[in-house]
């Protein structure tokens, strides 16, 4: 069985709410499977694109009031904004890629600080950060750090590198509790766009610990979720979009009722039940902003993205701000410095689109009302140095 880039094209336009918006940042999540978060400003840039009337309240809301998403650690060792539903799955599903791997990280930054039973020291720091958080309740790093002694000890980070620096015990330990689901990112201190976020303990923020599953059992609904709406895709991709071990990959695809399928990059996989065609849909343009889960949420991309990789990629494989009609990247945008936005196309579209890109980027802009955000977690793709001059 063949599916075209023509199909794919149809069902990204459709399940990831692109053609057809969604009325609030809790179905968009779900549509995506998961929010790239590690840059606050881009994931809420990426939610109004997909509303139907983009409100940055209803983010906030989400977020902070209701707390129905929640900022985690999890694939590929990324911050994403889940369901808080689906907080358990995304935690136990990358507990070995992610947690268990920051804490032998952190072990031995310590042992490279000449600190002594490195293990007996992260047990302890461990223990006395989350007595700190509970008291705390609400809190930086800095009041982490101030909050016991043990946790103000300076640490080598890159010990041994032109890179090396210190920090606080605390500092490097909330990435670990992070991870595990002990801690959760609050509200920032900041506007919107701000990165300088406050902590709470996950049981304050979600009212419960986070429950124990099964590992194969997280990472197989992981990886359903991922098929249908991702679907169909190569085993590479959802080992690139997880962070995943090529075993766990296998395994927990495996357990799936998936057929093969033919596609432009070679064999991929499909969910059984989900083999119906998509329906034509109409015209539609978007602006996803840079890190969004559509553009990052392949490892193989030609068929979306035709030969404008280098453009709006930047050099180490993180999506920029990207322009889309019906399907496929065909331009870059920028947000300048006086907050108005710029966009250039690659190919000649058509008016019709242009004009919907037109709408599109008037839409932006006006949301922003004056906010400039600038890129965080990454480098300037070439089309926005070429668009901020």
């Amino acid at each position: 069985m063949r599916i075209d880039a023509a199909e794919r094209r149809r069902r990204l336009a459709v399940r990831h709410a692109l053609a057809r918006p969604l009325a609030d940042p809790e179905a968009v999540a779900e549509a995506v499977v998961a929010l790239h978060s590690t840059d606050p400003a881009s994931m809420t840039l990426g939610v109004l694109a997909r509303l139907t009337t983009p409100r940055l309240s209803e983010v906030e809301r989400a977020l902070y009031e209701d707390r129905s998403l929640v900022r985690i650690l999890t694939l590929r060792r990324t911050v994403f904004a889940v369901g808080a539903d689906r907080v358990e799955e995304f935690l136990t599903a990358t507990r070995r890629s992610v947690a268990e791997a920051e804490r032998r990280k952190l072990r031995t930054m310590l042992a490279d600080s000449g600190l002594d039973d490195p293990e007996g020291l992260l047990d302890r720091a461990h223990r006395t950060a989350l007595e700190a958080a509970e008291r705390l309740g609400t809190f930086s790093s800095a009041d982490l750090a101030e909050a016991e002694p043990l946790l103000a000890t300076r640490i080598a980070i890159g010990a041994g590198t032109k890179y090396a620096t210190h920090q606080s015990l605390a500092s490097r330990l909330l990435i670990v509790l992070s991870a595990e689901g002990h801690v959760v990112r609050a509200r920032p201190a900041g506007s919107w766009a701000s990165t300088n976020f406050r902590w709470s303990p996950m049981r304050r923020w979600l009212g419960r610990d986070p429950r124990d599953l099964d590992p194969e059992i997280a990472r197989a609904t992981v990886a359903r979720r991922w098929l249908e709406r991702f679907g169909p895709a190569t085993p590479a991709d959802l080992q690139w979009w997880t962070g995943w071990t090529k075993g766990h990959t296998m395994t927990a695809l495996a357990t799936l009722d998936t057929v093969e399928v033919e596609l432009d990059e070679g064999p991929g996989v499909m969910l059984a039940d989900d083999l119906d065609p998509t329906p034509e849909v109409g015209p539609w343009a978007a602006l996803l902003p840079a890190l969004d889960p559509t553009p990052m949420g392949w490892k193989a991309r030609d068929w979306f993205l035709g030969p404008h990789r280098e453009r709006v990629f930047d050099a180490v494989g993180n999506a920029g701000p990207t322009v889309w009609v019906d399907g496929r990247v065909v331009g870059g945008w920028a947000i300048r410095d006086d907050a108005t936005v710029a966009f250039r196309l690659f190919e000649d579209v058509g008016r019709h689109a242009l004009e919907l890109v037109e709408r599109r980027a008037h839409e932006l802009e006006t949301l922003l009302d004056g906010t400039v955000v600038k890129a965080r977690a990454r480098r300037w793709t070439a089309v926005e140095r070429e668009l901020r001059g």
